[in-house]
């Protein structure tokens, strides 16, 4: 199977932060996977709270040089969507009451982009939404993925 990956903003950041080392190895293992495979995918909303997160509460954090560096390499991960099938997917999810609007925009998107696995550490890991699994980057290898 080689769906499409969704990767919520926690596994960029974590990639970045060496506070967690444990933390840290797994979500590069996890890029490092995303990158060979070309299986990534990741929507504005993450590279904006990536950028945010890494420049501003991140402590050591990276320059804004970095982290623009850094949302460059990850447009290739972005492809086009349409905005209001965006919403309307969120809204979706949120009407079905158990996600916040921000998770609800993370599904949003990834259901549009047509990816099977929403790779995030927030939203239960196995849980399957309507199509797509989500799984927990620390808690899961990148070669079990497609088990």
């Amino acid at each position: 199977m080689t769906a499409l990956v969704f990767v919520d903003t926690n596994v960029v950041v974590y990639s970045r932060d060496a506070r967690d080392a444990s933390k840290q190895q797994h979500a590069h293992e996890w890029m490092e996977f995303l990158w060979d495979t070309k299986r990534g995918r990741v929507s504005p909303q993450v590279l904006h709270e990536y950028y945010e997160t890494v420049t501003r509460k991140l402590k050591p954090g990276l320059t804004p040089e970095e982290a623009r560096t850094d949302v460059r390499a990850l447009f290739h991960w972005l492809v086009p969507i349409d905005a209001p099938l965006v919403l309307e997917a969120a809204w979706h999810f949120q009407a079905k009451g158990s996600f916040s609007f921000w998770d609800a925009l993370i599904l949003g998107a990834a259901q549009t982009m047509d990816c099977g696995f929403v790779l995030s550490e927030d939203m239960g890991t196995g849980q399957e939404v309507e199509g797509m699994r989500v799984v927990d980057p620390f808690r899961t290898r990148p070669k079990d993925l497609d088990r």
